[in-house]
């Protein structure tokens, strides 16, 4: 794997990290509420706010979940490619911006350069998917060049 793809493979992965771990301690924080609530005098209210609360912890369950995706998803990711064809693992360098094909995980830096890991089953990304260098296509009113692929 280049030291650009490596480095934007690390980016993603711990962009995974932060976000199971802020998810992490959502769930607890909720669980930990719910534990707190104490039965008052206003009746109902100690079952309404454990139901709050346990809507929270599901919610933040369907979260992590869709983590988990994603690191089965970057996981599945090949390291070595070495295609001139835009595939899963590319890094793509366009007229309009930088991509590394991996997953949705937003704005990465590496040497002061920008790039943007999206999903190859995003609409850009299956716009890419299959071009190569000087290759050209139209994604949302703007032209877009292949100028190289790693």
């Amino acid at each position: 794997m280049s030291n650009l793809k490596q480095q934007l493979y690390v980016q993603c992965r711990e962009y995974i990290r932060s976000h199971e771990a802020e998810i992490r301690t959502a769930i607890s924080e909720a669980q930990e509420a719910a534990n707190e609530e104490s039965k008052s005098s206003a009746g109902d209210k100690f079952e309404t706010g454990r139901e709050v609360m346990q809507q929270e912890i599901d919610l933040n369950l369907t979260r992590l979940g869709e983590v988990n995706k994603l690191k089965e998803a970057l996981e599945k990711i090949p390291f070595d490619i070495t295609s001139d064809t835009i595939q899963p693992g590319s890094v793509v360098k366009t007229s309009n911006g930088n991509y590394y094909l991996a997953i949705g995980a937003g704005k990465l830096n590496v040497d002061g350069s920008t790039y943007y890991s999206i999903s190859p089953a995003a609409p850009i990304g299956t716009q890419l998917s299959g071009l190569k260098v000087g290759d050209q296509f139209n994604f949302n009113g703007k032209d877009y060049k292949i100028e190289w692929v790693s």
